[in-house]
């Protein structure tokens, strides 16, 4: 306890972090929208967030051995804090997507200044508690943040303001907290080419991933605008979403542990395919109870994917090679989430809403297809390490959660 209680400053600054930031990317779509922003334009929105967060991946890790810990989280706390409240006085779609470049950064620098110190100071006998606290506050904090779009108005300065608030908020712990800093983290190298020759079905896993669930969470909004809900609806659908994905992660992690890997993340695509195809034909069109229902069942089913596919990935890999093989996994999955905003919002520009849906489901039918080709070239490994949940959230996470020696965790949605 005493343990967890020196860690509160850093838990504190992240659930404000993940405060604003989740609220941020409904609430532009929707503003947005209101603005008279096209489509294409909202989705634009959504891949500016993914670049900043690569940007921001690079960069803290140079800046924090520059300056350190608690300075470098300041700088980009305030970057966040400047990005929200310029939404407002520049009511532009290209530069709101130079101000998701910059809010993306902080994201990004500041998950990678709290989980360095978290890794530094952690032993692997604390390891699992401390991991335990801090995805309940990191998942809190996002089904938290999708719940506040409900009570926000995308038109009102106020509302950026607020988000600006969680900002300045998330800079106050850190501050004042007496634990020394740790020595900086080092950038992992990324081989996503050698991501692909060690596991070609964990690669293409997480690529899909990113083209898929990034979508949801980033246009899902105009989904939800499209069909007639409300902003306080739109909140709930992404929270059930969110909620549905939180839910699976026990029973899909045990699955994963005791059967092959292959053969659950088939089953869970085959899923979410059919939870799309449903909702693209009609369920989640409806409004109210079914298109809820719609969310956590989608959500259960795609969330986990991610965890599934690196884990597998991760059954193929040396040790050695764990932590560049996990960074290179969300490379990946940066790659598609950079460009899956912008796709599917012109997607339901050209076709309407349904075009959503149907586009995710197209894409783990190839995932479907592809995992049964894999199946066939090669068998699954006799060794394998366990699965785990965990946010994916900085390029620091893998040494965060590794296990004496050997990263046995995995990272989700």
């Amino acid at each position: 306890m005493r343990l967890l209680i020196s860690f509160a400053a850093l838990f504190a600054s992240i659930l404000f972090v993940q405060l604003g930031s989740g609220t941020l990317g409904p609430l532009d779509a929707l503003a947005g929208a209101a603005h008279g922003f096209t489509t294409g334009e909202i989705g634009l929105l959504g891949s500016a967030h993914y670049v900043g967060f690569f940007v921001g991946c690079f960069i803290a890790p140079q800046l924090i051995g520059a300056v350190g810990h608690s300075r470098t989280f300041t700088v980009f706390a305030a970057v966040g804090a400047i990005s929200a409240l310029l939404h407002p006085i520049l009511v532009d779609p290209i530069a709101w997507s130079f101000m998701r470049v910059g809010s993306g950064a902080s994201v990004a620098a500041c998950y990678t200044v709290v989980e360095g110190w978290l890794q530094a100071k952690v032993t692997n006998q604390t390891r699992g508690g401390v991991l335990g606290v801090y995805r309940t506050v990191d998942l809190g904090g996002s089904l938290a943040a999708q719940l506040i779009i409900a009570f926000l108005d995308p038109l009102a300065y106020v509302s950026y303001s607020l988000i600006a608030i969680f900002c300045c908020l998330c800079q106050m712990p850190i501050a004042l907290t007496t634990r020394e800093a740790p020595v900086a983290p080092g950038t992992p190298r990324l081989h996503p080419i050698r991501a692909f020759q060690l596991s070609p079905l964990g690669a293409v896993g997480v690529l899909i991933v990113g083209l898929t669930n990034a979508s949801f969470r980033m246009v899902g909004p105009v989904f939800g605008a499209q069909i007639g809900l409300t902003a306080s609806q739109i909140g709930l659908f992404l929270a059930s979403g969110v909620l549905g994905g939180a839910l699976a992660q026990i029973p899909v992690g045990r699955l994963a542990d005791r059967f092959d890997r292959r053969w659950v993340l088939i089953g869970i695509s085959v899923a979410a395919t059919l939870v799309c195809l449903v909702m693209s034909a009609g369920m989640g069109m409806e409004g109210g109870w079914p298109t809820y229902l719609g969310a956590l069942l989608f959500g259960a089913a795609a969330f986990p994917l991610y965890s599934i596919s690196a884990a597998h990935a991760n059954d193929h890999s040396p040790p050695e090679q764990v932590v560049e093989l996990n960074a290179s996994l969300m490379f990946l999955f940066g790659v598609g989430a950079i460009v899956s905003p912008l796709l599917a919002a012109y997607l339901i520009q050209w076709f309407g809403a349904p075009a959503l849906f149907a586009y995710i489901a197209g894409a783990h039918v190839f995932l479907i297809g592809f995992g049964f080709y894999r199946m066939s070239r090669r068998a699954s490994p006799t060794k394998r390490g366990g699965y785990r949940y965990l946010p994916r959230t900085s390029f620091v996470l893998t040494r965060l959660f590794r296990r004496n020696g050997h990263a046995k965790a995995t990272v989700d949605d």
